[in-house]
């Protein structure tokens, strides 16, 4: 088994290495203002006897390896019971730091488990943006066995040399190898870049008011916006609640893509039925990747410093359950923006990225020798939330029984009416049947 731990802080903070202790058989780290990931290594010989024959629930091919990438991405409320499994399976008993460890996933803000078919390992990686406690990490890391090697690592980011890279400095040891910090520094090419925070590399969202049952997502940006190449284009991804659904027929039209600034639907996945209410839909939402159509140099040149543009994303909602005041709240999550960019050098191993987490969102539905360039969403207050809520009416919950009352009333009214319309057919040719045997008595 390998394990690697990774701290990195912030660029700007008093880090001094003598928070850092090494010892002969343990690190312990003190006041530690950092991002934490760990991530561990399993051969296939170490998995326990029911897991060590991998179950593939997914196949997702790709043309950059000779075997297929296997692949299952599951969201859950909590934890709880995989901790439980794995203390039982495979904690030992008084192990007690592999039981603490185990434990802290339950704070982690994502799990990933992958197993990796060409070297036959499961991977396990866990991260949290501080330590649980929210302060900084006072920690004693022990090295397990002695055949488990335990990479400890401090860093922070540093300026790359090739603006397709990411750099960290800092210190790192192997523990019962090392006999203190060794100075550290590396660099690795990344799929993913955030654009430098200037005037035009920042968007801002919103839902224009009154919002009805057809709301309009904007996303409004500073002129100029420039890409970071020529061929770069310029993308939305939206994950949509199940109450909110796009009308992929609705933005087909050509004509009305450039009304509302989009160019083009790239992608659509999750539940599109146009007519059910939110009650009958089984998934979670939906999810779109939609091609911007941003300003040509000729609109940008005739407008002002100060002027803005925006994109509107026509989306509509789903009739929703009865409520106690007429009105629901849907929180609708900001979407990524970002300039989808060509690598340029065709042998950039991307893949390279020791913390890359690729297959779990739009990556894959764009070439291997992509990159990103993500815009800044810049809310109106400080600090605000990255969602915008939006406001459904809906039945009044204490009104529903009139409904009801209503309904049946109207039910049992006519079928009276259409028993009494029976009725009478029948009544007339009996009367008309009685009326003809009478005459030829006579």
């Amino acid at each position: 088994m390998k394990e690697r731990i990774t701290y990195i802080h912030a660029s700007d903070s008093d880090f001094h290495p003598k928070q850092v202790n090494v010892g002969t058989d343990s690190v312990r780290v003190e006041a530690l203002k950092a991002a934490r990931e760990e991530q561990l290594r399993f051969s296939y010989q170490e998995l326990p006897q029911e897991q060590n024959t991998p179950i593939y629930l997914s196949n997702k091919s790709s043309s950059r390896l000779s075997v297929p990438i296997y692949q299952y991405h599951e969201s859950l409320p909590s934890l709880k019971d995989f901790i439980i499994y794995v203390q039982q399976k495979a904690c030992a008993e008084g192990d007690y730091q592999c039981s603490s460890t185990v434990t802290r996933l339950e704070k982690a803000i994502y799990l990933d488990i992958d197993y990796t078919a060409e070297s036959r390992e499961l991977i396990l990686t866990s991260f949290h943006h501080e330590s649980p406690g929210s302060g900084p990490w006072n920690e004693k890391i022990q090295r397990r066995q002695k055949s488990v090697k335990t990479e400890v690592g401090i860093f922070t980011d540093e300026e790359a040399t090739d603006p397709h890279e990411l750099s960290l400095g800092g210190f790192s040891t192997i523990i019962g190898e090392d006999a203190k910090l060794k100075p550290t520094r590396f660099s690795f090419p990344s799929r993913h870049h955030a654009l430098p925070p200037t005037s035009n590399s920042s968007f801002h969202a919103t839902f224009p008011t009154p919002t009805g049952l057809h709301p309009i997502l904007r996303l409004t940006f500073p002129t100029p916006i420039s890409p970071p190449s020529p061929e770069s284009a310029l993308h939305t991804y939206l994950t949509l609640p199940s109450p909110i659904f796009i009308d992929k027929y609705q933005l087909s039209s050509p004509n009305f893509l450039a009304s509302k600034n989009l160019r083009a639907i790239r992608s659509l996945h999750g539940e599109t039925d146009l007519e059910a209410p939110d009650w009958v839909i089984r998934k979670w939402g939906s999810t779109l990747l939609l091609e911007l159509a941003p300003p040509t140099q000729r609109y940008i040149k005739s407008t002002t410093v100060d002027e803005k543009w925006h994109a509107d994303i026509p989306l509509h909602l789903r009739y929703l359950p009865p409520a106690a005041d007429r009105e629901s709240g849907i929180d609708v999550v900001w979407p990524v923006v970002f300039w989808a960019c060509p690598a340029g050098d065709e042998e950039m191993k991307l893949d390279g990225n020791p913390f890359d987490r690729v297959n779990l969102g739009y990556e894959g539905l764009f070439g291997p020798q992509t990159v990103f360039y993500h815009l800044l969403p810049v809310p109106v207050a400080e600090g605000g939330r990255l969602v915008e809520r939006v406001k459904v009416p809906v039945m009044d919950l204490g009104e529903t029984r009139w409904v009801e009352g209503g309904t049946v009333g109207v039910i049992v009214l006519g079928a009276l009416w259409v028993v009494w319309k029976l009725l009478r057919v029948w009544l007339r040719e009996w009367w008309e049947k009685d009326t003809r045997v009478g005459k030829k008595v006579q």
